[in-house]
């Protein structure tokens, strides 16, 4: 069960003010990110890998006032779709600092993003591949290659993306063959990795695939793409980001040497997800029977409104409550009529028992796969409200 959260676990003492003085003066829902917090992230994580170009994965939080911010700070940018794309351009964001990471993609929006000057582009299949040389002739390539890394991770990425090894090295010769840039591999270990070996495996599968290529094919890879999946500060504690960068840093010197390649980050939770704080209201609390051990409170966010990253209880947000007391053991479900919009049930969150309707809860680390989640109009709902401060 979780115990009475110490919310200065999680934010500091000034960026937990600033938060919570302007949420005093919002009505609920709505998530409220602090600048200061995804700022000093970025520099850790530039700090960590120095070498390393970041491209920040705009999906996790396409807010404008983090793009800005992270554009200002020299971060480049992962972009899934010609949405997020006509986003970043409008705040002026150049062409070279933008990748097309999407391997799922029509061939008109590759053509769109070539037009629009960008030059690098993922892949994982031959469809896809011969669609880039169409539409986006002479371009950067580099082929998603499939990792492990499922178990230890909270929201795993694998099976939909990526392709097997010997299937990666026939892609880039075959990007080669088609007059594209044979560029360089990239993988992903799953979102919010917990085991930091699972780059050591996937670096060596690129080590391989880089050797093999040379020597057989006389193409020289240029690039890794390795990826997010560093960590924010959830209920399951992970090592710090700089733990993970001392670790990788390590790995790539064993495999390369001094010829270790460029490196791109693709980091999107462990930027911004810390930043955030998702206020709600407790709306109900009830029993299903007398004898009923577990409360149920039902809060004004759920599932659809921009906590789907609790399905399957998969990541745990700390709650804070200013009650105090004695705690009981809570089901916590949202408001909407759909049996689906239970956020935890099995894993059993404590609170107050003199929680009452009407009383805030606050949800930590929530910066990231929130607002970018959240449903348009289920149940009439408007999507969740976003601030800065």
């Amino acid at each position: 069960m979780q115990q009475k959260i110490d919310v200065h676990d999680y934010f500091s003492p000034e960026a937990f003010k600033r938060i919570k003085a302007l949420a005093d003066t919002q009505e609920t829902p709505f998530v409220v990110n602090d600048l200061a917090t995804i700022s000093y992230h970025y520099d850790e994580l530039v700090t960590g890998f120095p070498s390393a170009a970041v491209y920040y994965a705009v999906k996790a939080n396409p807010a404008v006032e983090i793009i800005d911010l992270l554009k200002a700070k020299g971060s480049s940018f992962d972009i899934a779709s010609i949405y997020e794309l006509d986003k970043v351009m409008g705040r002026g964001v150049e062409a070279d600092r933008i990748s097309y990471g999407n391997t799922i993609k029509k061939s008109k929006d590759i053509r769109y993003f070539y037009e629009k000057g960008v030059r690098m582009y993922a892949t994982d299949s031959e469809a896809d591949l011969r669609n880039i040389a169409k539409a986006a002739p002479g371009s950067k390539i580099y082929v998603r290659i499939l990792t492990e890394g499922s178990m230890t991770a909270d929201w795993p990425l694998s099976r939909k993306f990526g392709c097997q090894m010997d299937m990666a090295m026939n892609l880039l010769i075959m990007a080669r063959d088609l007059g594209l840039d044979a560029y360089g591999i990239s993988f992903h270990v799953g979102s919010q990795q917990r085991d930091i070996g699972a780059w050591d495996a996937a670096i060596a599968k690129a080590k391989v695939i880089f050797e093999r290529l040379k020597d057989e094919d006389g193409i020289n890879l240029q690039m890794i793409n390795i990826g997010g999946g560093f960590p924010a500060n959830y209920i399951t504690k992970a090592n710090e980001v700089t733990t993970y960068a001392e670790e990788i840093n390590r790995f790539l010197e064993e495999d390369f040497g001094d010829e270790i390649p460029k490196i791109i980050l693709e980091p999107g939770r462990s930027l911004v997800g810390n930043a955030g704080i998702l206020v709600s209201e407790v709306v109900l609390i009830s029993r299903k029977s007398h004898t009923s051990l577990n409360r149920w409170v039902f809060t004004d966010v759920g599932k659809f409104s921009g906590l789907i990253e609790t399905l399957d209880e998969s990541i745990k947000y700390p709650i804070y409550v200013e009650k105090e007391g004695e705690l009981e053991e809570v089901v916590i479900a949202g408001p909407t009529c759909d049996s689906a919009d239970i956020m935890y049930e099995n894993y059993k969150y404590g609170l107050p028992l003199n929680l009452a309707i009407g009383d805030r809860m606050y949800w930590l680390t929530t910066g990231a796969y929130t607002t970018s989640y959240s449903a348009v109009e289920f149940n009439g709902f408007p999507p969740l409200k976003s601030y800065f401060v």
